[in-house]
């Protein structure tokens, strides 16, 4: 395999991202790096009142995933990391300009902001899209028991699983890896998750 592998996790709320994230490290012996959720002063505020806080949440996101990826770049060995930096532009973001909950001139400032610092970084040589219904998600997020989460909108939900599936279509330079997951079971499906570990070795080979 290439010797410093970077892969991204990408995937919605609550389809189970941070325990692939974890799975994939410890089998591979790579560093994690998670998305920073328990520790964020904005998630309770923005998931009560979307458009006032939908600016300093990106924000906030957007400088945590670009000090985590400065760090990974000075790593050694490979590296898996809970959610990109691209998912925060194209899909949470830009859903919320889309659904009216981020105004003009924070999206246009989010998004020159974005383009600016994301020139400075490395691109994944893989990301690997974990992809489930919104059933599924709402079950998943239910069962998890987060306060701050007991409020989504299940349409929230599923205008994130159409913007992701329309941004996973337009990658162009970078490959991408979709895994089902209505049906996986991590804690027990251990051949399918072995399986999908061959198909990460191949995908990432040294060209």
């Amino acid at each position: 395999m290439n010797e410093n592998p970077f892969v991204g996790l990408a995937g919605n709320i609550g389809v189970g991202k941070t325990t692939f994230t974890e799975k994939m490290a410890e089998a591979f012996g790579w560093s994690p790096f998670y998305e920073s959720v328990a520790d964020n002063p904005y998630l309770s505020d923005f998931y009560g009142d979307m458009k006032r806080w939908s600016f300093n949440l990106q924000i906030y996101f957007l400088h945590h995933r670009f000090k985590a990826q400065k760090k990974m770049s000075s790593l050694n060995g490979g590296v898996v990391q809970d959610r990109t930096i691209y998912e925060d532009v194209e899909i949470f973001a830009r859903n919320l300009h889309e659904m009216g909950r981020m105004d003009d001139r924070d999206w246009k400032n989010y998004h020159n902001l974005f383009n600016i610092m994301t020139d400075y970084l490395k691109k994944p040589d893989l990301i690997i899209y974990l992809k489930a219904s919104t059933d599924i998600l709402q079950t998943r997020i239910h069962f998890r028991g987060r306060d701050y989460e007991s409020s989504i909108d299940p349409e929230y939900l599923h205008q994130l699983n159409i913007a992701y599936d329309r941004w996973i279509k337009d990658i162009k330079e970078i490959p991408v890896l979709i895994v089902e997951t209505d049906q996986f079971n991590i804690f027990e499906d251990s051949k399918q998750f072995t399986s999908i570990l061959e198909d990460v070795k191949h995908m990432i080979q040294s060209p």
